[in-house]
């Protein structure tokens, strides 16, 4: 059975074990997270709770409502700058449904999906789960940055989808525009479906620039194998919301609304509502997250450059840190279980991003948490370490070299 080969979340069994550790009143420190600790926007609420007083709770379209389509479709007219039509659009619950309906509607067994590492966690899986085989890429020159000869030594007869996440979870690396016109291009050239995951294309800081796929396309029409997923997870601190959305030609949308039909029929017509308020709302809570962001990942870059032994590429977008910490350990999920055991410090091991040696850190909590846990991580790790720490008013000693 396919699902046999199916891991579990590392990322969920990680919030998992943050929950029971923190409901046991250990002093845990969550530096692992993948969501952003604002508040969901209040257009967003207001709008939930609205629609909720009306007693008016019914089913949703498989593919989702009128309203929230056309709330799609202005965010892709905002940010895309490309108008799309109604039944270029599925709501799905959550960017990974949709990417999980998209590789069910395209796949075939023993065809081959590739996508550049390190990558989310979920993409091999995902893959495997319709049968296919997932190909990750490293690239060559050691960065996190892939490049257009990285990607074509690995397509094959069999090669049927290419994934791309920018900014990239876990590395926090933006894409260059280049790359992203070459890879348009060549799927579009070899008849390659691109699935476009731009979960966090809002949460890109210091000017960086980003790259529209829409600009390189030289034809969106019903035979594109352009899909673009995005959703108000990250962005909109609306993670618990589950909603997200894929953009692409109408027939594949048609099948990709057919399997969800069956799956799961249509997303929470209440929480496609709170998705309308947030999108149609003031925008300004999306600007003031990033500029959160950027003041922890500025904190959060120059202490972990602090480490003699840590490499660090800095983030360009998103809310991680993927530091390289060979130099202490080689093993990343050693690594990880040891400085949860020790210190009680969550991080998430590259391994299981493809990238051994390798911690994300995430910067999407509080400064007082990134201060804490990489002070904890360091005594840990570092053997120029005072012997003592005090965590509250619990005193830990070294007890290893």
């Amino acid at each position: 059975m396919i699902g046999r080969n199916v891991g579990e979340s590392v990322t969920l069994k990680m919030n998992e074990t943050f929950a029971i550790l923190k409901a046991k009143g250990e002093p845990v420190i969550h530096l692992g997270g993948g969501e952003p600790k604002s508040r969901a926007p209040l257009d967003a609420i207001t709008s939930i709770a609205s629609h909720l007083n009306s007693g008016e709770v019914r089913y949703a379209p498989a593919d989702g409502t009128v309203d929230m389509k056309k709330a799609v479709i202005r965010f892709t007219r905002d940010t895309y700058n490309r108008t799309v039509e109604p039944s270029n659009v599925l709501v799905s619950s959550g960017a990974k449904q949709a990417i999980m309906v998209a590789l069910q509607a395209i796949l075939d067994p023993q065809d081959e999906v590739i996508f550049p590492a390190p990558y989310w966690v979920s993409y091999p899986d995902m893959v495997k789960l319709c049968g296919a085989i997932p190909v990750p890429v490293v690239p060559e020159d050691g960065t996190f940055t892939p490049t257009m000869k990285d990607i074509t030594q690995n397509v094959s007869a069999y090669t049927k989808a290419i994934i791309i996440n920018s900014p990239n979870n876990p590395s926090g690396v933006v894409y260059p525009p280049d790359f992203i016109r070459e890879i348009v291009e060549f799927a579009e050239q070899k008849g390659l479906y691109l699935i476009m995951d731009d979960i966090y294309n809002k949460l890109v800081f210091d000017g960086v620039p980003l790259a529209n796929p829409f600009d390189y396309v030289k034809d969106f029409s019903d035979n594109s194998k352009l899909i673009i997923i995005n959703g108000v997870s990250k962005a909109y601190a609306m993670t618990g919301f589950r909603i997200g959305w894929a953009i692409g030609n109408k027939h594949l949308i048609k099948a990709m609304s057919n399997i969800q039909g069956h799956q799961t029929s249509g997303t929470s017509i209440l929480l496609q509502k709170a998705a309308i308020g947030a999108i149609n709302g003031v925008q300004n809570v999306v600007n003031s997250l990033k500029t959160t962001l950027e003041n922890n990942k500025r904190v959060l870059v120059r202490q972990l450059k602090a480490f003699d032994g840590v490499h660090l590429i800095e983030p360009q977008g998103a809310f991680y840190t993927f530091a390289d910490f060979s130099a202490y350990e080689k093993d990343s999920r050693k690594l990880s279980n040891f400085l949860l055991e020790k210190v009680r410090v969550l991080t998430v091991p590259g391994a299981e991003f493809g990238f051994e040696g390798h911690l994300r850190i995430s910067f999407c909590g509080g400064i007082k948490d990134i201060n804490q846990g990489i002070e904890r991580i360091k005594w840990a790790i570092d053997p120029n370490s005072p012997n003592e720490l005090y965590i509250g008013e619990r005193k830990l000693v070294r007890d290893w070299n």
